[in-house]
């Protein structure tokens, strides 16, 4: 006899083939509808956009920045704004003689002649002994030089070359790229200026006296943090500018106090030697003091000379001192137009 089938039983038999057929029917349904759902390659290629390659360029700007030459005129402004200065510390702009030598008594004052001892017997400085004393100084200095001994060796104070590059700059409309000729340059009173302000290998000079040389080569050069710039310093005398080559051109030549002490006929071999060297219009010479190896001549015959060596005379002028009760004498040529 057959037994009947409980509740529990005929549900379970009946939930395990609707399940199956369930799960196949969505997994028959999924496996018809994704590729509708995912586009084609060829539908990607021809309904998109093709991708976009972006390229990131960096625009590094180098500004090139010269710097301007340093001023050459002292302006009312500057001389103002030192005279502030001077008044702001209490300081006088002028004292006495008296005045200046009390103010001298707290700061141990030494002349030149006792620096001069002091150094030579290394008081009170810290050095190397003499057998070891080239092997850290590179460029061994005679006493002399270190205190300055060559600064007194013209008439006038040593701030004068100050001047005297000041009016020569601004008269002859100076650049540093211009080719400057000094004429007896001595210890670079006036030189260090020129040779600061113009570029590398600009300045050329003819010395003759030896220890204005070694002032000049030895001390002021390298102090003056100046020996880069090159300048060309010759030692000659008899107006022989062949060292400095044949085809130089120079825009300035400039003699400070040299005429006065050569003979006339030597001036005039250097003109002869150096016209043709003047730059036309532009280039300019200039000659302190007076000109006695013209105007011994006669107006008329130093004018046809000058005229020969194609050289006119363009006049004279004045120039003030910036530091001292002073004032020069120049004079001025140039070579006409060729």
């Amino acid at each position: 006899m057959a037994l009947p089938s409980s509740p529990s039983a005929t549900a379970r038999l009946l939930t395990v083939p609707a399940l199956l057929l369930l799960l196949s029917s969505a997994a028959l349904l999924v496996f018809l509808i994704l590729p509708s759902l995912s586009p084609s390659p060829a539908a990607h290629l021809c309904a998109c956009s093709p991708p976009t390659t972006t390229h990131t360029t960096t625009t590094v700007t180098t500004t090139t920045t010269t710097a301007s030459p340093a001023p050459v005129t002292t302006f009312p402004a500057d001389v103002a704004w030192l005279k502030a200065q001077l008044a702001s510390n209490s300081l006088p702009l002028l004292a006495s003689h008296d005045a200046w030598h009390r103010l001298r008594k707290g700061i141990n004052p030494r002349t030149r002649e006792q620096q001069l001892f002091d150094i030579n017997r290394h008081h009170g400085i810290s050095h190397y002994p003499d057998e070891e004393a080239t092997n850290h100084t590179a460029l061994p200095c005679p006493g002399e030089l270190l205190v300055e001994e060559h600064h007194s060796n013209y008439g006038e104070p040593w701030a004068g070359g100050r001047d005297v590059f000041e009016f020569l700059a601004n008269a002859s409309a100076l650049t540093p790229r211009d080719q400057v000729l000094e004429i007896g340059c001595g210890t670079l009173r006036v030189g260090l200026h020129f040779i600061r302000f113009l570029e590398a290998a600009k300045f050329h000079c003819l010395e003759r006296d030896e220890l204005s040389l070694m002032a000049a080569l030895r001390y002021e050069l390298p102090a003056q943090g100046l020996l880069y710039k090159r300048p060309m310093i010759v030692r000659g005398e008899d107006m022989d500018f062949s060292r400095f080559g044949d085809t130089v051109m120079y825009d300035l030549i400039y003699a400070s106090a040299v005429f006065l002490h050569i003979p006339d006929k030597l001036v005039w071999t250097g003109l002869e030697r150096l016209a043709g060297k003047l730059r036309p219009q532009r280039g300019r010479i200039f000659v302190s003091h007076n000109i006695k190896f013209c105007s011994r001549l006669g107006g008329d015959e130093c004018t046809q000379r000058l005229t020969e060596l194609g050289l006119e005379y363009v006049g004279k002028h004045t120039h003030d001192s910036l530091l001292f009760n002073h004032y020069e004498i120049w004079f001025e040529f140039r070579r006409p137009k060729v």
